[in-house]
Order: structure tokens, then C-alpha cells, then sequence
């Protein structure tokens, strides 16, 4: 008489599917393919066939069939941004907002920007969303208004000191405005640098450029703010420098004068009063240095801050990264009492302002604009970094196949067929244990490697 024991946490029946799985013939096969998508939560499984030919012989190169894959589906990774959904493709998403953000600030010339950029003046800057209401903080070594110390992971920070007075709608409204008030502070940054440049508007396009990548973040009061790296190119972007007068004060005085004159107006409704909406005062503007001096605002430091934030939502404030349809949802999902009146309102205030569509995204806490964008010539794309990704894969698996290589002889063409069927999405219980389990396996993997080649970089750095 044998006798297995249940893993501490698995319930019985996802044991029973853990076990079905991992004792299926095709059990290898479906672990690579899992590996593959990085140990994505929600794969997308397709069905269908695809066919290589010598397009001059009409001879079957090589032909794939998903009949023969585990349950006659092939898994590809979702492709979720956000951590809270799928952690594995966030983590691919993260590494290439990182790869995109660095490649602005120190150069890369395979993406798009000469390394002369370091040479560019180069800011950080936070633009943060005005006061709603007294919150619980942490005000330096001074105690909270509440006369509490709180810790540093107290559940009460961000939360209003008295709810009843606290300016619900218009911080929701603010949140649904915050695009707005972004693309208005990018109009009036570029003419203020023309204001202290002395030149016109259109002077001082022909003879600069602003670059930006930005990332938007959730305080604890669930209010967003921007994270934004800008910099001053010249006038045919990050190739030619900028001009004499592009200094870096020049640049953080228009950056600081912009955000004082955005304004937006939303007009009263029902028991709403007009509001005018603008930049909070604590607006952040900092050099980015090129090499370590002791500065936390570095390079590094930069490309790791946007990255980490851009795979994050509004569930950092406790509210839910799912669509909500009605407030009786809010007790069944749980949901903290700050966040839940935010969410509130924006169901309240959508019968209000139709337009601003505060309904559908009262989960976001009313923000309705992209986490992560950069202007057209910051550096390279999200869609050309996936494309190298997919190149390298393909030219593996031409390599594998004896598939001939179209770099290696231009006239060596072939021909590929496919045809794809969408068969839905998923895992069974146990399926989605069993790939939680290799996704951390490949995570500790990595850790383990990035920590090897920081140690070998400081010994490098110790020992020249």
C-alpha cells in the first residue's frame, strides 16, 4: 500500500489534476513548452499547422502539425503587461521598457540613439496631482497629523484623516484628466523653452528637440503621478546635439514654469461644481548623471524605476485589476474602504460625465491613459524589440530544423504557410501549479545568474 502526500496549500482535486498532468506521456513536451512562454499564467493555445517550401522545387522543407502536441494545442505566452496578472510576462514586458529607457539615456546604436545622447541635457521629473484632503504620511522624522509615527508598510498611509470632507470626485476626476493635463504640459514645456531661449516657436523647433519616456505610478492615496525622463536634442533628434542655449537649467526652469500654467477645465454637473485642475506642488525635477557619483538619480537607477512601475496598476492601492460593473462588487471583491470610495465615485460620476467613460474604468481609480509611452525619436520601440526576440528564436529554429539561413545566402528564399485557430486560453488546476512552480524555478535562475555577473563586475571594478 503506497501513500502520496498532498503538497501544504494544494487542495485535493488540484492534487488529483497535478498528478494527471505530470503523468501523461507527453508530460515533457508540455513542460518545455511552458518554459518556453517563461511560465506565463494565461497562455493563449492555438491549434493549426504550418508548412516550409522550396519555393523553387515545391519540396516540403518542413511541417508542423499541433496534432501532435499535448492536447493537441500549442501555448504561446499571453503577453500581460501588468504583474498582478501574469508575473512572467510582465517580467519580459519590464525588461524591455528598461532596454527602451536606457538605451535614451546612455546610447545604443542598435536602438536608435548614438551614445553621444549622455552628453544631452537629461532630467527627471515627477509631476504629482494637488492635494485632495489631509492623508496619513510619513513627514520625515516628524509624526503623521494623526500624532501617530507610523511604519513605512502602515496599512492607514494614504488613507484621508476624515473621509467625511475628503474630495473624492475630484480626485477621481483628476485621475481621469491626468493624460490631458500630461499632453498640456508638453505643449507649454515647449514654449517656454522658447520663452527663455528668445526665439519663436518655431525658431526653436527647427533648431532642438524634446525627447521624453514616461512611466505613471499610484501613490497610496491612489492618485497617479508621472515619472518622466526628458531630454534636449537637436534639431534632427538624438543624432545632432542640442543648441548652445539648450542648457540643463534652461530646461528644468521650463519645466517647472510649464507645469504652473497646465490648466483643465471640467464643467459642472448636477451637484458637481466646475473645476479647474492643474499640477500638484511637489514637482521634481533632477539631472540624470552619466556615471555613478554617489547620486541615486543615475542611469541605472532611471531605467530601473521606469521598468519596475510600468508592469504595475492600480491594484498597488488595493483596488482590483479587473473591470468593476457595480458597486455591490466592491463587498464580494473585499476591497479596502479607501480605494472603494474612489471607485464609487467614479460610478457615481459617470452618469455626470459620459464622455470620460468613469464606469468602465472605475478599477483604475478613474485613469484611463497608457502606463508607459516615449516620443518617436526617445530611442527604439516595444514592437522592434519583440521583433529581434522573434528573429533570434526563428533563426534557433532554422538552425535546429538544418533550415537554410536567408543572411547567409540572400537567394536561399522559402515559403511558409500557416494556419492558426485561437482554442482558447488557460490551464487546468493542476496545470496552473505545475507552471507557477516553473516560473519561479526560471525567476531564482536568473537571480542567482544577475547576482553572479554583479559579483564579477566588482571584483572587475576592484581589481582592473
Amino acid at each position: 500500500m503506497s501513500y502520496t502526500a498532498t503538497p501544504a496549500g494544494l487542495d485535493a482535486a488540484t492534487f488529483s489534476d497535478v498528478l494527471r498532468v505530470a503523468g501523461s506521456a507527453d508530460f515533457d513536451r508540455w513542460q518545455e513548452q511552458i518554459r518556453r512562454t517563461g511560465g506565463c499564467s494565461d497562455p493563449i493555445r492555438l491549434t493549426g499547422a504550418t508548412k516550409t517550401i522550396d519555393p523553387t522545387t515545391k519540396t516540403v522543407l518542413h511541417y508542423y502539425s499541433t496534432d501532435e502536441e499535448p492536447g493537441g494545442m500549442l501555448r504561446i505566452a499571453c503577453g500581460n503587461r501588468r504583474a498582478s496578472r501574469c508575473p512572467a510576462c510582465a517580467w519580459t514586458y519590464a525588461g524591455d521598457t528598461y532596454h527602451l529607457i536606457r538605451a535614451g539615456l546612455t546610447g545604443d546604436p542598435d536602438k536608435g540613439t548614438p551614445h553621444t545622447v549622455r552628453d544631452h541635457p537629461r532630467v527627471f521629473a515627477t509631476l504629482t496631482a494637488p492635494s485632495f484632503g489631509p492623508v496619513h504620511n510619513r513627514p520625515g522624522t516628524r509624526p503623521c497629523r494623526c500624532g501617530t509615527r507610523h511604519g513605512e508598510d502602515a496599512p492607514e498611509l494614504g488613507t484621508p484623516l476624515d473621509p467625511g470632507t475628503y474630495d473624492y470626485a475630484g480626485a477621481v476626476l483628476w485621475n481621469n484628466h491626468a493624460s490631458d493635463l500630461w499632453r498640456y504640459f508638453t505643449i507649454y514645456l515647449r514654449r517656454e523653452i522658447a520663452r527663455r531661449a528668445g526665439l519663436t516657436q518655431k525658431a526653436a523647433r527647427e533648431a532642438s528637440r524634446l525627447s521624453f519616456g514616461k512611466v505613471a505610478e499610484y501613490q497610496k492615496r491612489g492618485a497617479v503621478h508621472f515619472h518622466a525622463v526628458i531630454r534636449f536634442d537637436g534639431p534632427d533628434g538624438p543624432d545632432t546635439p542640442p543648441p548652445y542655449w539648450a542648457t540643463l537649467d534652461l530646461l528644468t526652469d521650463a519645466i517647472h514654469a510649464a507645469a504652473a500654467r497646465v490648466a483643465v477645465d471640467v464643467p459642472a454637473a448636477g451637484p458637481e461644481p466646475a473645476r479647474t485642475l492643474g499640477w500638484g506642488t511637489q514637482l521634481d525635477a533632477q539631472r540624470i548623471k552619466a556615471f555613478g557619483d554617489g547620486s541615486e538619480i543615475t542611469e541605472q537607477a532611471v531605467a530601473s524605476y521606469v521598468a519596475k512601475y510600468a508592469t504595475k496598476a492600480a491594484e498597488t492601492t488595493g483596488t482590483v485589476d479587473r473591470r468593476i460593473g457595480n458597486k455591490e462588487a466592491l463587498v464580494l471583491l473585499d476591497v479596502p474602504d479607501h480605494p472603494r470610495r474612489l471607485i464609487e465615485a467614479c460610478l457615481d460620476l459617470h452618469g455626470l460625465y459620459p464622455d470620460r467613460k468613469l464606469r468602465d474604468w472605475a478599477h483604475m481609480l478613474g485613469f484611463r491613459g497608457h502606463f508607459s509611452t516615449k516620443s518617436r525619436r526617445y530611442s527604439t520601440t516595444f514592437g522592434a524589440l519583440r521583433q529581434v526576440r522573434a528573429d533570434y528564436r526563428a533563426a534557433q529554429q532554422r538552425a535546429a530544423l538544418g533550415l537554410p539561413d536567408p543572411d547567409d545566402n540572400p537567394e536561399a528564399t522559402t515559403l511558409v504557410l500557416a494556419h492558426w485557430t485561437y482554442a482558447g486560453h488557460g490551464y487546468t488546476p493542476g496545470e496552473s501549479w505545475l507552471a507557477a512552480n516553473i516560473r519561479r524555478d526560471l525567476q531564482l535562475n536568473r537571480e542567482t545568474a544577475r547576482e553572479a555577473l554583479c559579483d564579477e563586475l566588482a571584483l572587475e571594478g576592484a581589481h582592473p
